[in-house]
């Protein structure tokens, strides 16, 4: 999950070197490639548990088109409210969002480390938001008002489809389907959905080498790759957990903005990326479980006891043998 959130943070450093590229663009491309090569690897395993997908194909109707919708929303909420807001509110919010859901439809429990993991890494998020939304108000591209306010309702819209295809593909892995076949599925219709809008909108990537390198490498690492790492993790946690561990994406495009683009992280930014840290270090520290109790040994026993105990028993619970010299020294 951590290196899969580390993949997912070089996406907005990446964007920047194709301005050409317009958001809708770039997730398409991101997210519609790297799907269909997903079902494309996982045509095999999904062809062997076809039958399974077949009971379960509401959860995966479910989940594509929210694959679908999750990179228009995102990119494009970065592309408005700015890469570290839009990262920050749409990465944000999935963890409370993964959270409703299984509880409406799971009925599962929060637990207490959750919610104070949760509430570490959500109040670096915001810290990191404020930082970069102040920054670049006090800059000279500065954005509107209601531009930014947009870009965070898509950044919102956002998080709640990467809940709703986290929680879809978890659940198709807890009935029984191989995470490869579950990933495939969903990823795989969804990026079906989101060939029009890369054909309509995807003449930039191939106008030159640079824009074609980052489509490239958008579609392969971060989405091929990042999301066969995510679906092995879901195959191990629930799908509110996924998500905030996905916090680490924003805090890995904050710092690769600062090393590799040249933007600059005030002092209050970079306590989000701290209380980040301590988000997962909440949620990844293994618990420690209570010993098992042990009876006390008993005393050893030496091997002349036993003869002793039996011969003690022997004489105290057996009457003596009646002989003729006995009965003559009674009389």
């Amino acid at each position: 999950m951590l290196v899969a959130s580390v993949l997912w943070g070089t996406t907005g450093t990446a964007a920047t070197f194709a301005p050409a590229v317009g958001p809708l663009a770039i997730g398409a491309a991101a997210m519609g490639l790297g799907g269909l090569l997903q079902a494309l690897v996982a045509a095999p395993r999904i062809a062997r548990e076809m039958p399974a997908l077949r009971a379960q194909r509401g959860v995966v109707l479910l989940g594509a088109p929210a694959v679908g919708a999750y990179p228009l929303a995102f990119y494009t909420s970065m592309h408005l409210a700015g890469v570290a807001a839009g990262t920050v509110v749409s990465i944000g919010s999935a963890p409370l969002a993964s959270a409703v859901i299984e509880r409406v439809v799971d009925g599962r429990r929060l637990t207490r480390r959750w919610m104070t993991g949760a509430a570490l890494g959500l109040s670096g998020t915001v810290l990191l938001c404020v930082a970069e939304a102040a920054q670049s108000q006090s800059g000279s591209g500065a954005r509107s008002v209601g531009t930014t306010v947009l870009g965070v309702g898509l950044g919102l819209v956002a998080g709640f489809t990467y809940a709703l295809y986290s929680w879809a593909a978890h659940r198709l892995i807890r009935r029984g389907v191989t995470s490869g076949a579950a990933m495939g599925a969903v990823f795989g219709l969804g990026g079906l959905l989101l060939l029009p809008v890369l054909l309509s909108t995807g003449a930039p990537l191939v106008g030159s080498w640079s824009n074609a390198a980052v489509g490239a490498y958008m579609a392969l690492v971060p989405m091929f790759t990042g999301y066969v790492l995510f679906g092995w993790g879901l195959a191990h946690v629930p799908a509110s957990t996924a998500t905030t561990l996905s916090l680490l994406e924003p805090a890995v495009a904050a710092v690769l903005a600062v090393l590799v683009v040249g933007e600059r992280l005030p002092p209050l930014g970079w306590t989000g990326i701290a209380l980040v840290v301590g988000c997962l270090a909440v949620l990844t520290t293994p618990t420690r479980t209570a010993p098992p109790t042990r009876t006390a040994p008993r005393a050893p026993v030496s091997a002349a006891e036993p003869g002793e105990r039996a011969g003690r028993a022997g004489r105290a619970g057996s009457p003596e043998k009646e002989t003729p010299a006995r009965r003559r020294a009674e009389r």
